[in-house]
């Protein structure tokens, strides 16, 4: 999740890791070169996309559209992590729509600015870069989360590229976690997967809690949690298997995604989204 402590376990990782090291990570651009990280789809499909607006009842969210040039494919709406929109995400939907899906990623700080919200190389080891984006976290709250997905749910329904005969996705990283729950319990008829990356806050003991919505809704799921966030909070993975259990809905969870995070591993991130793909692939199907 995104706070203090994952600042900390950054810290670590980096010190103990052959696999990318700072300077190495340093040496790539957050447009170009992080595609080098990302393997293409066999058989990828030629995408297009398109920079565009969502109208909401708070204001004009700008947004990233991609989806395959040609046909109607299902729709998957991603919730970036807490530094927001920005090339490194643009990228990871571009890998999604050249897997066959119309791919939504949000801007969810539009209230306040546009993307990107930070230059290029933010790392939350900054204390510029916490000053910025914690108090635009703290502006979200459950109920706008709601609002804006009403809002990019009816944008991807009102354009050809999206399949209405077929269920639609949602993804989230971070705090986008949390938003792909309330997403996928606010419109069970609509969404039929979830997948939430390293999600942050999924289990309180708040009456707001997400893990208390699931029996709201219809989605299969699946839960990469990371190893600081299931150090913390090891009882969260065991309330969301039993809330989801108890739903009788499928869910897998399989334990850093961001392509641009300085903790990125390639080959937990590599296993966590073939895992994505097999769950579109079956419950949007």
């Amino acid at each position: 999740m995104c706070d203090a402590q994952t600042l900390r376990d950054a810290e670590r990782f980096l010190r103990r890791s052959g696999d990318l090291t700072r300077r190495s990570f340093g040496a790539l651009s957050l447009g170009t070169g992080l595609t080098t990280l990302l393997p293409r789809p066999a058989a990828a499909l030629q995408v297009t996309a398109t920079e565009v607006e969502v109208s909401t009842p708070d204001g004009i969210a700008d947004c990233h559209f991609l989806r395959p040039s040609s046909g109607a494919h299902p729709g998957v709406l991603i919730w970036p992590d807490a530094l927001g929109l920005r090339p490194a995400f643009e990228q990871m939907g571009r890998r999604l729509a050249e897997s066959g899906y119309s791919v939504l990623v949000v801007n969810p700080y539009y209230r306040a600015v546009r993307a990107p919200v930070m230059p290029e190389g933010a790392s939350f080891r900054d204390q510029a870069t916490r000053e910025k984006i914690f108090p635009l976290m703290r502006s979200l709250s459950p109920e706008s989360t709601v609002t804006d997905a009403r809002a990019f749910v009816g944008f991807l329904d009102s354009q050809d590229a999206v399949a209405g005969d077929r269920q639609m996705g949602t993804t989230g990283y971070c705090m986008g976690g949390a938003m792909t729950m309330r997403t996928a319990a606010a419109f069970p008829d609509r969404i039929g997967a979830g997948a939430s990356f390293h999600g942050g806050r999924l289990v309180t003991e708040g009456p707001d809690s997400p893990h208390l919505l699931v029996d709201t809704m219809r989605a299969h799921y699946l839960f990469a949690i990371a190893e600081n966030d299931d150090a913390k909070e090891p009882e969260a993975k065991t309330v969301l298997r039993d809330a989801f259990a108890a739903a009788g809905l499928p869910a897998t969870l399989h334990g850093w995604c961001s392509l641009d995070s300085t903790v990125y591993n390639q080959t937990q991130a590599e296993r966590a989204w073939s895992r994505l793909l097999v769950l579109l692939e079956t419950a949007l199907a």
